[in-house]
């Protein structure tokens, strides 16, 4: 059993009441006293979690003067994605979208890269990935080796920007991919295209491996998007 400690509870309470818009940005936190004794924790705990909201861009602190709340939109990290994907219980469609859009627009890129850079040196880890792919019936494990696949490529490519914006949207994805088993059915059953993207990789044809990124990623992509726009004019 996983049990959080005083000042990250007080840490996590702050945070939804960030994001769910209670605290706008500009307003004023209560003093360290007065959340100490609102919350019924010690001030060393809020000091604390007051610490880690300022680290996450989501709250200012200046000496002498009030913490104050940030717009999280301008300030905050890729490392609050997950956090803004499910609020209230709720998917957040508009973050959703964000996400496939990411994911369309930097796969071609990454893949791209990683023929340029590393070429050859990934024929092997990603014949195996595509080898177990296909290999695979079950459509959520078929996910989790596709990500093993595109966790190749990010290597390859050779960019710890890529490598950390690709580190955060899969632990966004990852805990949906049950959910998402039937609408990336086709894209996780389709090895031929992953081959192609591989040999299109390991032959330095950065070209070809833009193309053939596009190819794979598009479809499943767009008919999400059109998928999310239909709920988005539903509600």
């Amino acid at each position: 059993m996983n049990r959080r400690s005083v000042p990250e509870d007080v840490f996590e309470q702050i945070v939804a009441e960030v994001l769910s818009g209670e605290m706008q940005p500009g307003e004023s936190l209560p003093s360290e006293r007065r959340l100490a004794e609102v919350l019924g924790v010690s001030r060393p705990a809020v000091r604390e979690a007051l610490k880690r909201l300022t680290a996450a861009g989501l709250v200012e602190v200046r000496q002498g003067d009030a913490t104050t709340v940030r717009d999280f939109r301008r300030h905050a990290g890729l490392d609050l994605l997950p956090r803004l994907l499910i609020r209230a219980g709720e998917l957040d469609l508009s973050v959703v979208r964000s996400i496939l859009e990411t994911r369309l627009h930097n796969g071609p890129k990454v893949a791209e890269l990683a023929a340029e850079r590393c070429g050859a040196d990934l024929a092997e880890p990603l014949e195996k990935a595509v080898d177990a792919l296909g290999a695979e019936d079950d459509p959520v494990e078929r996910q989790r080796h596709a990500l093993t696949f595109w966790d190749h490529i990010v290597d390859g490519a050779d960019s710890i920007a890529f490598r950390l914006m690709y580190n955060t949207l899969r632990a966004t994805y990852e805990p949906a991919l049950p959910a998402l088993a039937t609408v990336m059915a086709d894209e996780v059953g389709r090895p031929q295209a992953y081959r192609e993207l591989a040999d299109a990789i390991t032959a330095g044809d950065p070209p070809r491996a833009r193309t053939a990124a596009q190819a794979l990623l598009e479809p499943a992509t767009t008919a999400l998007l059109d998928a999310l726009g239909n709920l988005e004019d539903r509600q």
